[in-house]
């Protein structure tokens, strides 16, 4: 994996647009959701669905026994600027409770607040709090939009889930993939019509 950084996203996002933007020869592509695709796994629960627009939109919804987090939602739509702007900041965040499982399962060996948000009884341990009063659900997020990217190109569709995580994002992406029928490429020059034929043929 890559540097955890302080946890979130946001070390990332300001070198690259700090690098700036290149033209390149070739049209930018992405992949259209076509059909709805859809994984459960328990209170778990991933969606794809089409959407009208070129971007992708974000819908989350988490749910904690903890009173500082409680119900969590969040709706948004990565047009540019969107990312870096709303979910590039928010940070990982674990609970104190499970620190020894992890530990003893070999995972969270580097965590620490210096890197995650710490939550404790409805307290969040790290000195500094939090970044925004929904950070988690935000990080949630931009766990999403990492795990969508995995598919190879950009996702012009609605993505909808309840107390996502990797494991489920994982499967959903798998599943698109293994689905031909329900997505297909497209370029930025791709014009109605294209867009509408290939549609036509994955059917």
């Amino acid at each position: 994996e890559v540097p955890i950084m302080d946890g979130s996203s946001a070390v990332y996002c300001e070198l690259l647009m700090q690098a700036g933007l290149q033209r390149q020869s070739a049209p930018r592509r992405r992949i259209r959701i076509l059909e709805a695709i859809e994984i459960e796994d328990g209170p778990k629960r991933a969606r794809l669905s089409p959407s009208d627009d070129k971007f992708l939109t974000l819908n989350a919804r988490i749910e904690y026994d903890d009173s500082l987090i409680g119900v969590q939602e969040m709706a948004l739509k990565l047009a540019p600027g969107m990312f870096a702007r709303d979910l590039a900041f928010a940070r990982t965040y674990g609970f104190a409770r499970d620190v020894d499982m992890l530990r003893s399962m070999g995972l969270a060996r580097g965590g620490s607040l210096e890197n995650a948000v710490v939550v404790d009884n409805g307290e969040v341990m790290n000195p500094e709090g939090l970044r925004s009063e929904d950070e988690f659900v935000r990080h949630k997020m931009l766990d999403a939009v990492g795990d969508m990217m995995l598919a190879g190109a950009p996702i012009a569709g609605i993505y909808e889930a309840v107390q996502p995580g990797h494991s489920i994002n994982n499967l959903l992406v798998r599943k698109l993939l293994d689905t031909p029928s329900a997505w297909c490429w497209e370029t930025d020059t791709a014009d109605a019509t294209r867009i509408d034929a290939r549609r036509s043929a994955a059917v």
